[in-house]
């Protein structure tokens, strides 16, 4: 049985940006000293200074307007862009206690994101052949509110998922997010919902138990 009281599992916010490379970094240290045995599982909420970032899959051509630093992360997917307002959850979970199953990790943060959304007045979904998490934006259709993008290095998680609370959507523009140019993006703002990022992370904690506890499940 996984031990998922509150001290196995460390949770960090920061509400001052820190530099994409900075926190890449750190992440990179957690994971090895995770699976070294050295450290505990993270859980850190933040936000970063404007930057694109890309995943192994990002082409050159996706990268439509590099105004802001491009840094190239390790994992899956293609462009992303992260900026204030915008709030980041790096989830850090050594998967050789928590079953082995990446899709299952996935899907588990994806369900995790649209159950702390549900409880903040928000319908969202995932959607299997466009990776992220959606809703229907204030003309009707469907757009982008939320990203995902994971990497697993020694069977240890890293990166995770990003959420619009109240970003520049205009920053968007300068690539082709998650590589979909058929949909927009939008935030919890643009749909009438003023959050501060320490609700969000309040919201989001008390949904953790579910998550980590459908990982659990997945493995039982």
């Amino acid at each position: 049985m996984v031990n998922d009281r509150p001290e196995a599992v460390e949770w960090r916010r920061d509400y001052i940006q820190v530099p994409y490379r900075q926190a890449l970094a750190e992440q990179e240290a957690r994971n090895a000293a995770i699976a070294a045995g050295e450290a505990r599982e993270l859980v850190w909420l933040l936000e970063h200074p404007p930057v694109y970032t890309a995943g192994t899959s990002a082409p050159a051509g996706e990268l439509l307007d590099p105004r802001f630093d491009v840094v190239e992360t390790g994992r899956g997917g293609r462009y992303t862009y992260h900026g204030p307002g915008q709030r980041i959850g790096y989830v850090l979970l050594d998967l050789a206690r928590r079953g082995r199953d990446v899709r299952a990790f996935v899907h588990g943060l994806e369900n995790w994101v649209i159950a702390t959304l549900g409880d903040l007045g928000v319908e969202s979904w995932s959607v299997p052949e466009r990776v992220g998490i959606w809703c229907r934006d204030v003309d009707g259709g469907e757009a982008k509110i939320g990203a995902i993008g994971v990497r697993v290095r020694r069977w240890v998680t890293m990166h995770g998922f990003a959420v619009n609370l109240d970003p520049d959507l205009s920053h968007f523009a300068g690539i082709v997010p998650c590589g979909i140019a058929d949909y927009g993006v939008t935030s919890l703002a643009r749909l009438g919902i003023a959050l501060a990022p320490q609700e969000w992370d309040e919201a989001l904690q008390k949904r953790s138990g579910e998550f980590l506890a459908a990982l659990e499940r997945s493995h039982a």
